[in-house]
């Protein structure tokens, strides 16, 4: 999910640790440990070297355990896996992507699929590994996730949030755990695992692993859905993010609001700041201010008082930014106020606009408005059962016990874009009986609910890969 197109997070706040060989990447500078032709030191011995120097962290209850990152004797590999995914240091605003291209080669070669690469902007590559299905001419299905990871405020943790440390309960911790490296791995172990069980599908799988989808994914998905190379993929339908469910069922989401970025100017009379000054910018600002907040407590309400609404249901407006004036007795001849509007897909967006334009009239003379970011997309994903991609998807889940929960999701997520050029996309990430913490401190998931996960898509995969030729297909 999106954090916006600035980070306004102190780089000494996102990278401040307890200690220095818990910093990600210091064993791998380490000249002694470098593997070469002429060394007889294995990565594996040089692995196991780098976990006996590591200064273990203590767990939940306080005791060594499986802190510091060290693998646990008899854990599941696919756990180990996802716990060394986490401890790539992805995150913005500077993410190792270096890191994470290099651990997805290696899984391909390890999975026996081609990977291709492109660089959709210098420094921003999309990584595709292909499982090529019997008929090829088919649709195919693609698993989308993204590689990048939000800061994190380390002094706000338990734990190093790169470190992904296990407690006693079986709860990993580290940034990325819901958002959204589980279910990369997820996905890369339920295709390990069918293809070890030497099954074939008629539709070929594309997985998919792309760059700043947390910064807006204008440098990702955004883009890249523009290109050939994406059309040449000959997509049918997508799985991408959804979120965690704490309850016993599992959400999945068929659209998104539309995030709408706005500042507006107001200008005024400037004068001594000991002066009555007719028509101020601070008036007018006022006015704006009140008429956005006052619509927020009526979608507020309208959340409240009903039990059909989720929050993707209602428009969110948040208060994000203030600017104006130069000193205490001066009276500012301009002062600046920016939202961050969330629109649902039922509503109608020249309408709303139109709204605004009144807001701004209403408040005086001058009042203009400008966009940082408008999305207009309202394309939704059918949940009818008569459509043979989500009657596939449901009942499949159905016949694993799993209760569904259709919602418009309230964020952002790079389905945006794969809808928006007409492509059915469902957000889901396989974590029930779990809190919502994505972007938050202390963000974990359960090991039980990660492998619960795998299980869930080894059973999702086959079934979306061998629906029948559709109209579609044509």
């Amino acid at each position: 999910m999106e954090i916006g197109d600035r980070l306004h997070i102190p780089c000494t706040e996102c990278y401040r640790f307890g200690s220095s060989d818990m910093r990600a990447g210091s064993f791998a500078n380490d000249p002694s440990l470098q593997v070469n032709s002429d060394s007889e030191l294995s990565f594996r011995e040089a692995v196991s070297r780098d976990i006996s120097r590591v200064t273990m962290l203590p767990d939940k209850d306080g005791s060594g355990g499986c802190g510091g990152g060290q693998a646990t004797s008899g854990e599941d590999y696919s756990v180990n896996l996802f716990r060394e995914y986490l401890r790539l240091r992805t995150v913005h605003p500077e993410p190792d992507y270096d890191a994470a291209l290099r651990f997805l080669d290696r899984i391909a070669e390890e999975l026996g699929l081609p990977m291709k690469k492109i660089e959709v902007c210098p420094g921003r590559v999309v990584s595709i590994m292909t499982w090529q299905g019997t008929n090829p001419a088919l649709k195919s299905i693609l698993l989308n996730s993204h590689t990048d990871v939000v800061p994190v405020y380390q002094e706000h943790w338990k734990y190093d949030a790169f470190a992904a440390v296990k407690d006693a309960e079986g709860n990993i911790y580290a940034r990325g755990t819901q958002d959204m490296k589980c279910v990369t791995i997820q996905y890369i172990q339920a295709i390990r695992r069918l293809k070890a069980e030497g099954k074939k599908f008629i539709r070929t799988i594309h997985l998919m692993f792309v760059p700043d989808e947390e910064v807006g994914g204008h440098k990702g998905m955004e883009t890249f859905v523009k290109l050939p190379e994406f059309e040449e993929l000959n997509i049918g339908f997508a799985l991408d993010e959804g979120l965690a469910n704490p309850g016993e069922a599992f959400t999945v989401f068929y659209g998104e609001r539309n995030p709408w970025w706005i500042t507006v100017h107001c200008p005024g009379s400037p004068g001594h700041g000991s002066r009555f000054v007719e028509n101020t910018a601070a008036e007018k600002l006022r006015s704006i201010i009140n008429s956005f907040l006052d619509f927020r407590e009526k979608e507020k309400h309208r959340l409240n008082t009903s039990e059909c609404f989720t929050l993707g249901d209602v428009t969110t407006v948040n208060m994000t930014m203030v600017k104006g004036g130069v000193a205490y007795n001066v009276i500012p001849a301009e002062m600046d106020v920016s939202f961050d509007l969330r629109i649902p897909p039922t509503v109608n967006l020249q309408e709303f606009e139109e709204q605004i334009k009144k807001w701004c009239k209403e408040a005086g003379e001058g009042i203009t408005y400008e966009f940082a970011q408008k999305h207009m997309n309202q394309n939704l994903t059918s949940t009818d059962e008569s459509d043979p991609w989500w009657n596939t998807f449901s009942t499949t889940c159905k016949a694993m016990n799993m209760t569904l929960e259709k919602e418009i999701f309230p964020a952002a997520t790079d389905s945006r874009f794969i809808r928006a050029v007409g492509l059915p996309a469902i957000g889901f990430s396989p974590m029930n009986r779990t809190p919502i913490l994505l972007h938050d401190h202390n963000e974990y998931l359960n090991e039980q609910v990660f492998l619960k996960g795998i299980q869930v898509y080894e059973n999702l995969v086959p079934a979306l890969a061998n629906v029948p030729a559709l109209p579609c297909d044509a």
